[in-house]
């Protein structure tokens, strides 16, 4: 495309854009949805495809061999601007988005609310024309800023500059309804759940900035600390690291494999209630 979109893009901007030339359109909505009525011009993707899983960690980054196949089958080249879309408010497609900025691909947005947006603003929906995109050589390095491992966390609880921001369930992170071997959450965490930075009366868009905003500061997740986000494997997380990078926060960065490796460990810290 001649102009970079936004990280956070609007259906309504999208749909006025009379320039597609250079822009990838990913959908991981269900199949079935998919297949009755969708934004035109979207390629579906299953999630299953952006990552991976080893043993009981689960959300891992992607092979890179893979992450590049994918990017060739897809015909993503350097200068492709991708934007995803859910229906579920954002997190499948934040997830691309994350993973796109490890590997050093700038060019992604998110479709502010997804599909849900697209549908209540009137937008033109169709069933999906067969795309036969033309392959890319795109084979990106993994540069990996963005992502963090247990073992720096560890090194890192109780700095000055650093902070966590827990997206899951109030129960998970009290500990009350354990998925991994414990349950709890990382000492120190800040419980955000990622379904609060959802507006329900506004075709699941982000809530305004201001509002998002103040209850980021009341937490103590101020914009001159690091922030490391994390849910379950990585997956609702990835929204509330959408939502930061949007807010202008400069050093967000997104565990993954997240609480299915840190709560299945033996050496990791976990504080409950």
């Amino acid at each position: 495309m001649s102009n970079e979109l936004p990280l956070l893009i609007e259906p309504a901007a999208l749909a006025a854009s009379d320039d597609r030339n250079g822009l990838c359109l990913i959908s991981f909505c269900e199949r079935a949805s998919h297949e009755q009525h969708g934004i035109p011009g979207s390629q579906r993707l299953d999630y299953s495809e952006i990552q991976r899983k080893q043993g009981q960690r689960g959300g891992l980054l992607p092979d890179t061999a893979d992450f590049h196949a994918l990017l060739q089958r897809l015909g993503i080249g350097p200068e492709t601007q991708v934007v995803a879309y859910d229906e579920e408010g954002g997190g499948y497609a934040g997830r691309l988005i994350w993973t796109l900025h490890a590997f050093g691909h700038r060019k992604a947005s998110l479709l502010n609310g997804g599909f849900v947006a697209w549908q209540q603003a009137g937008l033109p929906c169709s069933a999906p024309q067969a795309l036969t995109p033309v392959r890319s050589d795109y084979a990106p390095p993994l540069i990996g800023d963005n992502v963090i491992e247990a073992e720096e966390i560890m090194a890192r609880l109780g700095a000055a500059d650093f902070a966590l921001l827990d997206a899951r369930s109030a129960d998970e992170y009290s500990g009350a309804r354990a998925i991994s071997r414990r349950g709890g959450h990382v000492p120190g965490a800040k419980h955000f759940e990622w379904t609060d930075a959802m507006d329900r009366q506004n075709g699941l868009r982000l809530k305004p900035a201001e509002q998002l905003q103040a209850r980021l500061d009341a937490l103590g997740l101020t914009r001159d600390k690091e922030i490391v986000v994390y849910c379950q494997t990585h997956h609702r997380s990835a929204l509330s690291y959408v939502m930061l990078k949007r807010l202008g926060y400069p050093r967000v960065r997104g565990y993954h494999g997240a609480w299915s490796d840190w709560g299945n460990r033996d050496d990791t810290p976990v504080e409950c209630g």
